[in-house]
């Protein structure tokens, strides 16, 4: 089954969703994703939980163009989380008929981030919502072992683990820890390349993620590994903001040659299993 590629917020940002949705309709995308709580304070975010006409405009243009809603994103989960402060993320969410959610853990403290986990699967289920912890080497969830982890021990049916491409690469995540990921505990994973090299500071970390990143092939990421050890039908978002290039380019032809770069990576994943 062919894999599902999905337009990440960044890669088209500061794209409205109806306008990202028309764009990943022409170009071959099968879904998008939307942010509709920032990253970080002050960063950008389309306020789909606040502009009704937005809202609305949205969910037209899915229905228009046959174009889904794949993750929305972020919910952070810190020492201070509470399950009611999602409630009218959880609800647009829902209206969006969106399949996933990118959660980050912020809390240090596992046990109780475990706990806040697994109380925010339970406020996502009644939606169809699964929760997908990704793994950040800034976060208080560094590696795929600790989102693992944790997701195993809140043991909720739609508690999941995401693989970035550029985390695990810049985390302590082997091959082999991506391919012991159970399959059921995987929705989508996303997909970007990076310069050689891992930054020595969360700084430095934190700006390729959000403003450098490169198109697959572009780097020295091991991205066909990384596409070999998930499974061959798992959706990939695309998610590869770059300050430098996205503006020159223009969101149209960054994400066509953000769509045809990881084509071409997947195809090269699939003759390396073929010769394996």
């Amino acid at each position: 089954m062919p894999h599902i590629y999905s337009l990440a917020y960044l890669t088209s940002a500061p794209m409205a969703p109806p306008d990202a949705l028309v764009l990943a309709a022409k170009l071959g995308y099968q879904a998008i994703g939307v942010r509709i709580a920032p990253a970080a304070p002050g960063g950008d975010f389309s306020p789909l939980t606040t502009d009704a006409a937005m809202l609305r405009e949205t969910i037209r243009r899915i229905d228009d163009t046959g174009v889904a809603v794949f993750d929305v994103e972020i919910a952070r989960l810190g020492v201070d989380f509470e399950p009611e402060r999602f409630a009218s993320f959880l609800d647009t969410a829902g209206r969006l008929n969106a399949r996933a959610i990118l959660v980050a853990g912020d809390d240090p403290d596992e046990a109780r981030l475990t706990e806040s986990f697994a109380n925010f699967c339970r406020a996502a289920a009644p939606y169809g919502l699964t929760a997908d912890l990704e793994f950040m080497p800034w976060t208080a969830v560094k590696n795929a072992k600790e989102a693992l982890r944790i997701v195993t021990n809140a043991n909720e049916p739609n508690g999941r683990v995401l693989v970035d491409a550029l985390h695990a690469a810049r985390s302590a995540t082997t091959l082999a820890d991506i391919a012991c990921l159970p399959h059921d505990l995987l929705s989508y994973a996303q997909l970007c390349d990076a310069p050689a090299g891992i930054p020595t500071s969360n700084d430095e970390l934190i700006h390729t993620a959000r403003c450098a990143r490169l198109l697959p092939g572009d780097g020295s990421i091991d991205l066909a590994g990384i596409v070999r050890a998930l499974p061959d039908d798992l959706p990939l978002s695309l998610e590869i903001p770059n300050d430098e290039w996205l503006p020159k380019l223009g969101a149209e032809e960054w994400a066509r040659r953000a769509l045809a770069a990881a084509k071409t990576t997947v195809a090269h994943a699939a003759r390396g299993t073929a010769s394996a």
